[in-house]
């Protein structure tokens, strides 16, 4: 968007840029968001329609429940646990990189596909994994220490996946730059988390809970039971590509302004307008050094 300037923004500001960049690119970050999750939403649809329980007796013998059935339910649970979260990992990382860099082109003022935007995150699902991995367990140690500081460990890391992917830069340099970014402005990460959740939340009940109560009605109508299954993964499935890019555009735009904000980034972009969006190598404080 050629018309959006780079200056420091208010809060109001940056959550206006965010749903006016996702109202005119609707259908980039909506296909950018439904393209890789539609892998996980076929393979739920596959497990739910494709694969036959086996019906038990009432009463099994002991050897027969704990022989055969048990041990192949178990183990193919297992597997298809394990290819369930390696797809839904591989299409939560295109979907999230892939959103960041549309924003990023269209923040500056370029133009980007849906194509162009996923293509970028060849090579670097690995990083992005490494840091998504380090964020959350360093959330999840901060948690342990009362909830609070959970939160805050979480603000202050709210622009480490922004920073990764456009600065190139790996899982702990990616986390001290967002930390060293957000210092005085955690509170408005915390109302991006706050509008964030709301949102999704408003979703998740307008979409999948209906289909939920139809599940638990017919719980004892296995083919009923099948069809509002499927229509519970449809209706979360729409939530997670309607509520996902928001969040996404939002930490972006926020990640821009505190550059423009703390590090000049505007008049940088001036001088080198073709130049990469990287900080150099400025001194860094972290909580991790």
């Amino acid at each position: 968007m050629a018309d959006l300037d780079l200056r420091p923004l208010s809060l109001g500001e940056i959550l206006d840029r965010t749903f006016t960049l996702y109202r005119r690119h609707f259908v980039l970050f909506l296909g950018i968001t439904a393209f890789p999750h539609l892998l996980v939403l076929g393979l739920n649809l596959a497990q739910l329609f494709l694969i036959r329980v086996p019906t038990l007796p009432v009463k099994p013998p002991v050897e027969q429940f704990q022989g055969g059935i048990n041990s192949g339910l178990l183990a193919f649970g297992i597997f298809g646990g394990l290819i369930g979260l390696i797809v839904y990992m591989v299409a939560y990382l295109f979907s999230q990189g892939g959103t960041i860099y549309a924003v990023s082109e269209l923040y500056l003022g370029r133009t980007t596909t849906i194509g162009a935007s996923l293509r970028r995150m060849w090579g670097q699902l690995a990083n992005l994994f490494g840091v998504s991995l380090l964020n959350g367990l360093a959330i999840l140690g901060a948690t342990l220490f009362l909830i609070i500081p959970g939160i805050y460990v979480a603000c202050r890391l709210i622009t480490c996946i922004p920073a990764a992917l456009l600065e190139d830069l790996g899982a702990r340099e990616s986390l001290a730059r967002s930390f060293r970014l957000t210092k005085d402005y955690a509170g408005r990460a915390f109302v991006i988390y706050l509008l964030f959740l709301a949102i999704l939340y408003a979703c998740t009940l307008l979409f999948a809970v209906p289909f939920g109560v139809g599940v638990a009605l017919n719980a004892n109508n296995p083919s009923m039971l099948r069809l509002w299954s499927a229509f519970a993964d449809v209706g979360g499935f729409v939530a997670q590509v309607l509520v996902g890019p928001i969040f996404l555009i939002a930490i972006s735009v926020f990640y821009f302004d505190l550059r423009v904000r703390k590090e000049a980034f505007d008049l940088q972009l001036m001088m080198n307008p073709s130049g990469a969006v990287s900080a150099g190598s400025p001194s860094v404080p972290s909580i991790l050094s």
